[in-house]
């Protein structure tokens, strides 16, 4: 098995015990250098990344392969990925790059596994007569058409 396969194995086995957590993203570098971000529905803790870092790096052998290992959460910076990353972020306010490069920014209220739904708050000059108007609008936004989505923040 080669080293590629052996940690995707030991973080899938990992995972198989907590299944609130889940794999965002798994990068290995010609250097040997894993890096694996770790999300969870209801957060991901200090103590998550710990014990998901013993049980890969205490089954690997150092004498075959030197490498470092990162395990972390994805930061406010990371884009959301995984429909679970989308439905732990329902009521929040997220901006959208679509593969058209149109930007859209509402708040998710839907989430299923083809699409995730926004609420759009804008204003727009009025259809009949002068003035503008609130408009308030659902749009369903399929994955694939998804380029980028970040949480938007807020103080």
């Amino acid at each position: 098995m080669d080293f590629r396969a052996k940690v995707e194995q030991l973080v899938h086995e990992f995972l198989e015990t907590r299944k609130d957590l889940y794999l965002v993203d798994l990068k290995i570098s010609a250097g040997d250098d894993i890096t694996v971000i770790l999300d969870g529905d209801e957060g991901l803790s200090l103590q998550d990344c710990l014990d998901a870092s013993r049980a890969i790096e205490f089954n690997l052998d150092r004498e075959e392969h030197d490498f470092s290992l990162q395990v972390m959460s994805p930061g406010l910076s990371e884009p959301l990925k995984l429909p679970r990353q989308f439905k732990k972020n329902m009521g929040r306010e997220i901006e959208v790059l679509l593969n058209s490069d149109e930007k859209i920014q509402g708040e998710v209220v839907a989430v299923d596994e083809d699409k995730v739904t926004i609420v759009l708050r804008y204003r727009r000059p009025k259809l009949i007569g002068k003035g503008k108007e609130d408009v308030v609008e659902n749009k369903e936004i399929p994955y694939t058409e998804i380029k980028k989505a970040l949480v938007v923040i807020k103080f």
